[in-house]
C-alpha cells in the first residue's frame, strides 16, 4: 500500500544537505527580522511580471512512498520572452568575495527543488536558477546562475528523495507502531488518585478543543503522569504529532522522564528525548564548539545522520544518558545531537526556554507543525521571573574595555566598533554623576547603533576566519587571535542578545543603569513578560500550565498572558487534615528583628527534634539568614540532640544526590536539614513516608528588597495594580507554598508543618494559604 509523506522543502534539503548547510563556513544572517528585511529590499526591485513568496507544491512517488513536498520561493523572475528563474535569497554578514566561484550545495539545493516543481507544475521543459547573495551591512549583491532542464531536476529530486527515504521509512515504522501501542495502552497505575482523572479529563478534553488551561493541583496527586497520560492519548487520536514537556529544573525533568519509562514498560513506544544544557552535556573540558578543537564537530554532519538513524531506530526514552551513549558511538556532539533528535520526536523533554527564550528557541519548527503541537508546562509558576530574565538583555562596560585591548592589535575594524561601546559606557558613567542607578523609559537607540555596528564587525571577523581567510600564528607561537576569538565570541552573543530585546522593547520594558566603580551595566528590563510568553505560545494547538502553587489564580493567568477564553481547573487536596499538623510560631523573621530571632528558632527546632524524632527540613529565605541560625544553633553550648546538614551555594549533582540520600527511613538520629526557600530542595523532590516527618519554613518568602524590585512595583502600581503584591508578596508566597509543599506526597504520609512569622497572622497572608494548611494552632515562642 502506497504510503504519503508531506514535507517541506527546507527539512528535506537539510537532512540530506547537513554538511553543505553548516560546514561551508559561510555565516549567514540569523536574525529573522533582518533576514526579512534583506529579503523585501531585493524583491521591490522585482519587475512587474515577477512573483516573489510563491507557494508550489508537488506529488512525487519513489518505490512504494508517495512524498507532498512544498514551500515558498523567494521569487519567480518572468523575462519578456516568458522564460522563467527561480530566485533563492540569503543574507549574510559575511565577505561575499569568499564565497568562491559555486555558491554553496545547500542553497542550490533549495532552489532546485523549486525549480523541479515549478516546472512540473507548469509543463517546461527549462527553468533558470538564481542564488542571490546579499550583504546586510553594505547591501552588496553576488549573483550566480545556472539552467537546468527538467529532466535534470527530476533526477535531482529522486537523489534527493533516495538519500532521505531510509530515515523516512524508519519514521513511519515508528508511527505505526506508536499508534498501535498507544490505542492499547492503559493508565499505569492500578488506580486513579483522587483528582487525577478530573486532571487528566480536563487535559485530554483541552488538547481536543485546541485550547489552553491554567491548572492547580496540590503536590502529590501525580501530576506528571495526569498529564502526560492524556496528551499522549490526544497524539494517539491524531490531535498532536509533537508533544514538548517544560520544566524548569532537573528534578521535574526526572519526573516527566520516568513517566514516560512507566507508560513504555507497559508497552507505549514513543520517541521521547532529552535536552540537557550544552554546558552539562559537553564532553570537552574546555566547551569551544568549534570544529578546530572538537573531534565531536569536526564531520559532525558526516555522521549525525547514521547516528540518528542508529539511535531513532533502537530506542524509545532518550534520556541524557542515552544520547551520551549514542554521541560517544558516533563520535557527535551530544547537545547538537539531542537537538537533531527531537526534530524527529515525538516528545521533547526540556526546559523552557527552547520554547520561549528568543536567544536559545528551537527554530526549524515551522507553523504547520505548531499546529498540532501541545506545550506542557511544570511548575507553571516560575515561568513568570524565568521569562522577565529571558525577554531582558544585559552589558557590562568591563567587557568591551578587555575585548578592546584584545582587538587592538589583530583586527582594527572590530577594535574601532568596540572601543566606540566603550566610549558610549564612559560618557553614561559621567552622565550619571552622583547617581547609582538610573532608570528611563526609552530605548538606548545610540547604543543599539554602535552595537549593530559591532556585530556586524564581528560576524565578518568570525566568518573569514572559519574560512581561513585571516593568518593564524606560527606553529608553538602564542596566538592572539585564538586569545582574541574566544572573548569576541562571548561580547558577540551578549550584543546579539541585546539587539534581540531591543526589537522586544515598548512600554513593558524600561532602561535600568548602574554605576559600580568604574563599571556600568545597563539593562533592557522586561517588567511584564506577559504580552511576549502570549506571543510565543502564538500557533501551538494547545498549552498547559499546571503547579500545586499556581495560586492566586488571578495574579498567574495575568503574568502567564492567559486570555478571556482560557479554561482554569483547580484540583481539591486528595489528603485528609488529619495528615497534616500545622503550627504558626509568631515571631518575627523582617530583616531588622533577625539578629533576635535566632534563639527562639533554634530552641524550636531543638523542640521539635525532642517531641517529634525524624528527618525535618529548615527553610530560610536566604543563605545569609540560614548561615547565621545554623551558627547559632551550633553555639547553644549543647550537643544537638540531632544531625545536620547544609546546604551550598553551587553543589554539583553528586553533593545534591548525596544530600537527599541523608533522608532516609529508619535513621537512628533525627536529621535536619538547612535549605532556601526557592532553591534546589523546595521544588519538586518527593521524600515519601518516614523520609521526612516535617518542615519549617521560616519567613513569609519575599525576595530581597533592591533596585529591580522597586521598579516592578512601581510599573504595577501605575498599571492599576497592588505593586507591593505583585513585586513581593505574590512571589514570595509561592516559595512558601513550595517549600511547605514538599512534606505529604503520598495517601500514607503524615507530619507537621511549622511557619515561622508573624506576618502568617495578617488578613492578606493567611487568605493566600492553601485551604488544607487551615486551621492551625498558635505556638507562642
Amino acid at each position: 500500500m502506497e504510503k504519503e509523506i508531506a514535507i517541506a522543502v527546507r527539512p528535506l534539503v537539510e537532512y540530506v544537505y547537513r554538511a553543505g548547510s553548516i560546514e561551508s563556513g559561510f555565516q549567514m544572517a540569523d536574525a529573522m527580522a533582518e533576514g526579512t528585511r534583506v529579503h523585501q529590499q531585493v524583491q521591490k526591485q522585482y519587475g512587474e511580471r515577477d512573483q516573489k513568496e510563491e507557494y508550489l507544491c508537488a506529488n512525487i512517488d519513489y518505490e512504494e512512498l508517495t512524498y507532498r513536498v512544498d514551500g515558498r520561493c523567494d521569487g519567480l523572475l518572468i523575462s519578456e520572452d516568458g522564460s522563467v528563474t527561480i530566485d533563492e535569497i540569503k543574507s549574510t554578514r559575511a565577505d561575499l568575495s569568499r564565497l568562491g566561484e559555486e555558491g554553496i550545495p545547500v542553497h542550490w539545493a533549495q532552489a532546485y527543488c523549486y525549480a523541479f516543481m515549478y516546472a512540473a507544475e507548469q509543463g517546461l521543459d527549462k527553468v533558470g536558477i538564481q542564488l542571490t547573495y546579499v550583504s546586510v551591512q553594505s547591501g552588496e549583491r553576488r549573483l550566480y546562475r545556472r539552467a537546468a532542464f527538467f529532466a535534470e531536476l527530476q533526477q535531482f529530486m529522486m537523489d534527493l528523495l533516495r538519500d532521505y527515504t531510509p530515515y523516512a521509512r524508519m519514521l513511519l515504522r515508528h508511527a505505526e507502531e506508536r499508534d498501535r501501542s498507544i490505542s492499547e495502552l492503559a493508565f499505569p497505575f492500578d488506580m486513579y488518585r483522587s483528582g487525577q482523572r478530573k486532571l487528566a479529563g480536563a487535559v485530554y478534553r483541552t488538547i481536543e478543543e485546541g485550547a489552553n488551561l491554567f491548572a492547580k493541583a496540590p503536590t502529590g496527586i501525580g501530576k506528571t503522569i495526569s498529564t502526560t497520560f492524556p496528551a499522549v492519548k490526544a497524539m494517539g487520536e491524531g490531535l498532536l504529532s509533537r508533544l514538548f514537556y517544560l520544566t524548569a529544573r532537573t528534578t521535574t525533568r526526572t519526573a516527566a522522564e520516568d513517566a514516560f519509562a512507566r507508560m513504555a514498560a507497559k508497552g507505549l513506544r514513543i520517541h521521547a528525548v532529552t535536552l540537557t544544557a550544552k554546558a552539562s552535556i559537553c564532553f570537552q573540558e574546555e566547551q569551544r564548539c568549534d570544529k578546530r578543537y572538537c573531534e565531536y564537530a569536526d564531520g559532525y554532519y558526516d555522521r549525525v545522520n547514521g547516528a540518528l538513524l542508529d539511535m531513532l531506530g533502537e530506542e524509545t526514552n532518550m534520556t541524557r544518558e542515552v544520547v551520551e551513549q549514542y554521541a560517544r558511538k558516533h563520535r557527535v556532539c551530544p547537545f547538537e545531537f539531542s537537538l537533531d533528535a527531537a526534530y524527529a520526536a515525538d516528545v521533547v523533554i526540556c526546559d523552557y526556554n527552547y520554547i520561549y527564550d528568543p536567544r536559545v528557541s528551537l527554530k526549524r519548527l515551522l507553523g504547520e507543525q505548531k499546529k498540532q503541537t501541545a506545550l506542557l508546562v511544570d511548575e507553571a509558576h516560575n515561568l513568570v521571573d524565568r521569562a522577565r530574565e529571558m525577554f531582558s538583555a544585559e552589558l557590562e562596560k568591563a567587557s568591551f574595555l578587555a575585548l578592546q585591548r584584545l582587538l587592538k592589535p589583530v583586527y582594527r575594524e572590530g577594535y574601532a566598533a568596540v572601543k566606540a561601546v566603550n566610549d558610549y559606557f564612559i560618557a553614561l558613567r559621567k552622565a550619571c554623576g552622583d547617581e547609582r542607578e538610573r532608570s528611563e523609559r526609552e530605548l538606548p537607540e545610540e547604543l543599539i547603533g554602535l552595537l549593530e555596528v559591532f556585530v556586524g564587525a564581528a560576524e565578518t571577523w568570525l566568518s573569514n576566519r572559519r574560512m581561513g581567510a585571516l593568518p593564524s600564528s606560527a606553529e608553538g607561537a602564542v596566538n592572539p587571535e585564538a586569545g582574541a576569538e574566544a572573548m569576541l565570541l562571548d561580547v558577540y552573543f551578549g550584543a546579539q542578545a541585546f539587539l534581540r530585546s531591543a526589537k522586544l522593547y515598548d512600554e513593558r520594558f524600561l532602561t535600568y543603569t548602574e554605576v559600580r566603580g568604574g563599571d556600568v551595566r545597563t539593562r533592557l528590563f522586561c517588567l511584564d513578560p506577559s504580552h511576549l510568553l502570549r506571543q510565543s505560545g502564538k500557533g501551538y494547538r494547545s498549552q498547559i500550565y499546571f503547579s500545586a502553587t499556581l495560586s492566586p489564580a488571578a495574579y498567574y493567568m495575568d503574568m502567564l498572558g492567559a486570555a478571556p477564553e482560557d479554561y482554569t481547573l483547580a484540583v481539591p487536596t486528595p489528603f485528609t487534615r488529619e495528615q497534616l499538623d500545622v503550627q504558626l510560631v509568631p515571631i518575627s523573621t523582617r530583616y531588622r528583628d533577625r539578629e533576635e530571632s535566632r534563639v527562639p528558632i533554634a530552641r524550636l527546632l531543638n523542640r521539635l527534634a525532642v517531641e517529634r524524632p525524624g528527618n525535618y527540613f529548615v527553610f530560610f529565605p536566604s543563605y545569609a539568614y540560614m548561615n547565621d541560625c545554623y551558627e547559632t544553633l551550633l553555639a547553644e553550648g549543647e550537643a544537638l540532640p540531632f544531625d545536620t546538614l547544609l546546604q551550598q551555594p553551587a553543589m554539583s549533582e553528586e553533593d545534591r544526590a548525596a544530600f537527599m540520600a541523608a533522608f532516609h527511613s529508619g535513621r537512628e538520629r533525627t536529621l535536619v536539614g538547612f535549605a532556601v526557600m526557592g532553591g534546589i530542595f523546595s521544588e519538586g523532590i518527593d521524600l515519601v513516608g518516614d523520609r521526612l516527618t516535617g518542615v519549617v519554613v521560616v519567613g513569609v518568602g519575599l525576595p530581597q528588597v533592591g533596585a529591580e524590585r522597586d521598579l516592578l512595583k512601581a510599573y504595577f502600581d501605575e498599571t492599576g495594580k497592588n505593586g507591593f503584591h505583585y513585586a513581593y508578596v505574590f512571589p514570595g508566597m509561592n516559595k512558601v507554598l513550595q517549600a511547605g509543599g514538599r512534606l505529604i506526597r503520598s495517601e500514607t504520609d503524615s507530619g507537621v508543618l511549622v511557619l515561622v512569622d508573624d506576618r502568617y497572622l495578617r488578613p492578606e497572608y493567611e487568605r493566600l494559604l492553601p485551604e488544607e494548611w487551615l486551621p492551625y494552632e498558635v505556638i507562642r515562642p
